[in-house]
């Protein structure tokens, strides 16, 4: 274990760092970033929270003695009513959830055409470009559908993008550099959610329940058997997040096009 008292830590970078049980205290975190952290178990006192962007998934957090995960949840089916069915409890919800999906993506596409097509690679506060973020979602179908689900031992198209982290994964393209057209990223994407469609449309309560044929050659996920639920779920959730990063990020751009900050 290392101490850092009095030591003039700005700008410094931690990355795949290992802080369980560190200790904080009197540090100034102004401007600090913080990506796919884990904060499980972590307690705050005495903060200053003003101009704060959290997103992530928030369960049992309280903040002066208020739970704040609830109230979150009721705003944002408030916001976006069409959330509670993403939740799905059997197959005939899990064809619904697919549905609220597909039809949630193509006022998102126009918005995006409406932009140069050299701003749809544009990176915003260093979150994925609109075209990285379809790529991702191609990944998903194929990891979590086309290899986990149907047991396809080569499912990755070479635009497929993996999450940042994963790095190098035998089996798995990983070419971030790759600058396709919208145009050939939406002709992939809608070979995939076809194939969701599909797999929707034949699902059952019976194999919702099962686990998947395990999965034997090298790539991702792990080889192994998963279950159905997760598999669907996790593409679910994929889609849902992604597009509302992408609207996010558009509004961006699309300021930045017209010259408002």
């Amino acid at each position: 274990m290392a101490d850092f008292i009095r030591e003039e830590l700005a700008g410094s970078r931690f990355e795949q760092v290992d802080l369980r049980r560190a200790r904080f205290e009197e540090v100034d975190l102004t401007d600090a970033r913080f990506r796919n952290v884990y904060l499980t178990g972590a307690t705050i006192r005495g903060a200053v929270l003003q101009d704060v962007d959290i997103d992530g998934d928030v369960v049992n957090v309280q903040i002066n003695g208020v739970d704040v995960g609830p109230l979150i949840e009721v705003e944002l089916n408030r916001r976006h009513p069409e959330r509670t069915k993403l939740r799905p409890s059997d197959a005939e919800g899990f064809r619904q959830a697919w549905a609220v999906i597909e039809e949630s993506w193509p006022p998102t596409v126009d918005r995006a055409r409406q932009l140069p097509a050299e701003l749809l690679h544009e990176r915003v506060d260093d979150e994925w470009s609109f075209i990285e973020t379809l790529r991702h979602l191609v990944m998903a179908t194929d990891a979590w559908v086309k290899r986990a689900m149907l047991g396809d031992p080569d499912p990755f198209d070479a635009l497929a993008l993996p999450h940042t982290e994963m790095g190098e994964v035998p089996g798995v393209p990983n070419d971030p550099d790759a600058r396709p057209t919208l145009e050939e990223v939406l002709a992939l994407r809608a070979d995939r959610m076809a194939v969701v469609r599909e797999v929707m449309a034949g699902l059952s309560d019976k194999v919702l329940s099962g686990s998947t044929d395990p999965v034997t050659s090298p790539g991702y996920p792990e080889p192994g058997s998963y279950p159905v639920r997760r598999c669907l779920q996790a593409v679910l959730n994929e889609e849902w997040a992604h597009r509302l990063y992408a609207e996010r990020d558009l509004a961006v751009l699309e300021r930045r096009l017209h010259g408002h900050r």
